[in-house]
C-alpha cells in the first residue's frame, strides 16, 4: 500500500509563474497551485496545509501560505483555491506578506535558488480551535498533538 502523499500538476521542482508572487518586482500570477493527495491515515479527520521558504531572510524564514480545518472528504484543491475559495470550515491565516491566504514564491533578486516546502497534515480532529487571526506558528504549535502523518513537495525558485 502506497503511504500518504501530496502531488500537483503545476507545483513541482521549480515553482512556475502562475505560483510566484504578483508584487516586488516579482511578475508572477500570485495563484495557488492545484493540489491532491491519497492514502491518508486512517482516522484523519481534518487537513492542514503550509507552504514555507526557510530560505528567505531573516530568522524564521517566510511563511507563504497556512490552511487548517480542510475537511477530511477533500482530497483536491483547484489552482487558485485560496482566492476563489477553501472548501468547507477551511480557515486561512496571514501570510508573511500580511495578507489573508497564499502569496507566492518572491526571493530576492541574484539570491541562490529559494527552496519551497509545501506540506500536508493529515490531523485526527476536526477543528483546531484556532480563526483566521492565528499566526502559522500558533497553527503548528496546535496542531502537533493532532498529527496521524505528513506529505510533501519541495520546489525551487529564484530570479
Amino acid at each position: 500500500m502506497a503511504g500518504f502523499t501530496l502531488s500537483s500538476k503545476e507545483f513541482s521542482g521549480q515553482v512556475p509563474n502562475q505560483n510566484v508572487y504578483h508584487d516586488f518586482g516579482a511578475g508572477g500570477e500570485n495563484k495557488s497551485p492545484q493540489l491532491s493527495w491519497s492514502d491518508a491515515p486512517e482516522g484523519t479527520k481534518s487537513f492542514l496545509i503550509t507552504l514555507h521558504d526557510p530560505d528567505a531572510p531573516g530568522p524564521g524564514g517566510w511563511w507563504h501560505w497556512c490552511a487548517f480545518d480542510i475537511p477530511a472528504s477533500v482530497n483536491e484543491l483547484d489552482n487558485n483555491a485560496s482566492q476563489t475559495g477553501m472548501p468547507g470550515s477551511s480557515i486561512q491565516v496571514n501570510n508573511s506578506y500580511g495578507s489573508n491566504g497564499y502569496g507566492g514564491a518572491c526571493p530576492p533578486p541574484g539570491d541562490k535558488p529559494h527552496a519551497y516546502h509545501l506540506e500536508i497534515y493529515a490531523l485526527k480532529t476536526d477543528s483546531l480551535g484556532l480563526d483566521a487571526n492565528a499566526s502559522p506558528a500558533m497553527v503548528l504549535f496546535v496542531a502537533a498533538e493532532h498529527v496521524l502523518g505528513k506529505a510533501g513537495i519541495t520546489a525551487y525558485y529564484a530570479r
